[in-house]
C-alpha cells in the first residue's frame, strides 16, 4: 500500500469493454516520512469516489483487483480508501480537514 495525493484525472473514450464506467485519476506517491510528493504521475482506477487534492491510499498488483468496483478488471492500481488522519509516532502529520481538503 502507499499514500498518493490525486492530481487530475484520465479521460479515455477508447478502453477495454471491462474498464467502461470506471474513473481513472492522476496519483502521485507521497513519502510517509517527509510528507512530500515523490515518484511519478501514475494512473489508478478510483475504487471510493476521491476527488483532486485528496490523499489516498493506493493498492497495486492483484490487491488492485480486490475492490466490488474493480473486481476481475484489468487494472494494476486501485484507490482504495480517501484518507482523513495520519498519525507517526503518536504525532499527527496529516489531516484533512486541517490541510484545507475539501470532503
Amino acid at each position: 500500500m502507499q499514500l498518493a495525493r490525486v492530481k487530475g484525472t484520465v479521460v479515455s473514450t477508447n478502453k477495454a469493454d471491462s474498464l467502461m464506467g470506471l474513473k481513472l485519476l492522476l496519483v502521485k506517491p507521497i513519502d510517509i516520512e517527509t510528507w512530500e510528493e515523490k515518484g511519478e504521475l501514475t494512473v489508478a482506477v478510483d475504487a471510493v469516489g476521491a476527488g483532486e487534492g485528496e490523499v489516498v491510499m493506493l493498492v497495486g498488483g492483484s490487491s488492485s483487483r480486490q475492490t466490488r468496483v474493480t473486481e476481475n478488471k484489468p487494472t494494476d492500481l486501485t484507490i482504495a480508501a480517501i484518507i482523513d488522519t495520519v498519525d507517526v509516532n503518536g504525532k499527527r502529520v496529516f489531516e484533512k480537514f486541517r490541510s484545507g481538503e475539501k470532503k
